[in-house]
């Protein structure tokens, strides 16, 4: 069972911050869409998400802190037993682990049978109840499965389901979270390995997928717009493409390339509830060998310096 804080790269002092930057610098690394030749960076992505999955949770963090469980999340086996610890070890004829007190040996395995509920050979039987006040170790869950998910850029703008094929060949439709981005991680409680206390938990890893012309600038969208010669010296409406649907802009008369207009939440939905903007900026599209608008350009003058500000 691998240390999580090793796993990650963290020290114990790790900030919730660091833990969260750490794990997406290596899911990226390690996704296995990107490591399609090397089997072994699925396994080390899974255990990259485990080791997150159990500290980005503040109390199994806690719990693992003090030595409850291991780094699987399971009961960690008390005082070493079972565990290759450092503490006494059951022997061949029961628990014989001499004490010394006032210089005699003392087998103690009369006061261990009494508080574990009897030794048997080769280990102890029965639970721990009544000693310090503990119950029985949980029977350990199964193990954590590991999906990873393409999603397009536009169903993660609109928050669309998306429909999940499981390890059992069952499906699901899975609502995304507002402020979804590539290294989110969802839970599916239940979903993953069974095991003898019940199934594990399912994480599904999102990568969001890039777009042909949207390019995603933190909750907003920005897009490059080509507009005519005549649309930006007249002005006029055209039409833009959304993350949702085709919308009207009025492009200012006498607009130059690399304006930028904004539409209002029509960009990615934020995590507070509101949404980013869609940002669009105008590339004036000129036509190659167009006669009339070379005599026209021939013809017309202007006086001023468009780079003056740029000390030329």
């Amino acid at each position: 069972m691998a240390d999580p804080y090793q796993t990650l790269g963290v020290s114990r002092t790790a900030s919730e911050a660091d833990i969260k930057k750490a794990y997406r610098k290596l899911a990226k690394e390690l996704h296995p869409d990107r490591n399609k030749d090397n089997p072994k960076a699925a396994e080390k992505f899974s255990q990259v998400t485990n080791a997150y999955d159990l500290l980005n949770d503040k109390d199994k963090r806690a719990r693992f802190d003090r030595g409850e469980i291991d780094g699987d999340g399971n009961p960690a086996a008390p005082f070493g037993f079972g565990g290759g610890g450092a503490g006494p070890r059951p022997g061949a004829g029961g628990f014989r682990q001499q004490f010394d007190f006032g210089g005699e040996g003392a087998d103690m395995s009369d006061i261990f049978e009494g508080m574990f509920g009897g030794a048997r050979r080769g280990g102890f039987s029965g639970g721990f109840g009544g000693f310090g006040g503990g119950g029985r170790r949980e029977a350990p869950k199964g193990n954590t499965i590991t999906y990873a998910l393409k999603v397009p850029f536009i169903d993660a703008a609109t928050l669309s389901p998306q429909r999940v094929t499981l390890g059992d060949g069952k499906t699901i439709d899975l609502k995304l979270p507002a402020g979804v981005e590539t290294g989110t991680q969802m839970r599916l409680a239940g979903k993953g390995e069974p095991g003898p206390g019940g199934a594990g938990d399912a994480i599904v890893a999102i990568e969001v997928s890039p777009h042909a012309f949207f390019i995603r600038d933190g909750d907003d969208v920005r897009l490059d717009l080509p507009i005519s010669l005549g649309e930006a010296v007249l002005g006029g409406k055209v039409k833009v493409p959304t993350v949702e649907r085709p919308v009207m802009l009025t492009v200012p008369p006498g607009t130059s390339s690399g304006k930028t207009l904004r539409l209002k939440g029509k960009g990615f939905h934020r995590k507070d509830g509101g949404r980013g903007d869609q940002l669009i900026t105008l590339i004036i599209d000129i036509p190659a060998d167009d006669a009339a608008l070379q005599r026209f350009a021939a013809e017309w003058s202007d006086d001023r310096n468009p780079r003056a500000a740029l000390g030329v």
